[in-house]
């Protein structure tokens, strides 16, 4: 089985996340997609982050029972700060049938020298490539790639964190049920 695996912080997961997700399941050749929240990026500050269980939970909320999908916390048992190289190792070993895939818009592809063995990673694993305004998709230094033409949204978690702090509504997003939660919990406001 071929598994596209979406890594990220999802602080907090939104509708971009979700309309990128529904795009390569349903064009990028994969059987499924694993939304593999990263405990804490290495290259991210850490204060902004809510608690990984949170964010787990939100995911959970925002693809409900949809077989396409399924959210992982795998790196919540794996050393910290994570590394991708190291959980991909995991994983391989854990799931030897599967065929893992890695999910990385554009923007990531500036930073990705600078991962744990990235030659490795850019050498033996497939990555699906979408992308993202302002960064080019000329000279890829990944040996297997594709690039999936999903559409393009200008919405981060950080916009929705900022505005949320200033008392901004940003229901429409937010997948409803994880913007509901997010709202009765007080995220993000302080």
């Amino acid at each position: 089985m071929k598994i596209g695996l979406f890594f990220g912080s999802f602080n907090p997961v939104h509708i971009g996340h979700l309309a990128i997700a529904n795009y390569i399941v349903e064009f990028g050749g994969i059987n499924k997609l694993w939304f593999v929240i990263s405990p804490q990026n290495p290259f991210k500050q850490k204060n902004t982050l809510l608690d990984e269980y949170q964010r787990l939970y939100m995911l959970e909320l925002a693809i409900e029972s949809d077989e396409r999908f399924e959210v992982s916390n795998i790196e919540f048992k794996l050393p910290r700060p994570n590394r991708t190289i190291d959980t991909l190792a995991y994983l391989k070993e854990k799931y030897p049938q599967n065929e893992f895939l890695l999910i990385m818009g554009a923007d990531n592809m500036e930073g990705l020298s600078k991962w744990k063995n990235a030659e490795i990673l850019m050498q033996n694993y497939t990555f699906l490539i979408y992308p993202r305004h302002g960064y080019s998709l000329e000279n890829i230094p990944i040996t297997n790639y594709r690039i999936i033409n999903a559409p393009q949204m200008d919405i981060s978690s950080s916009m929705i964190r900022d505005a949320i702090h200033k008392g901004n509504n940003m229901r429409f997003f937010m997948p409803e049920k994880s913007y509901r939660y997010l709202q009765e919990m007080n995220f993000y406001k302080k």
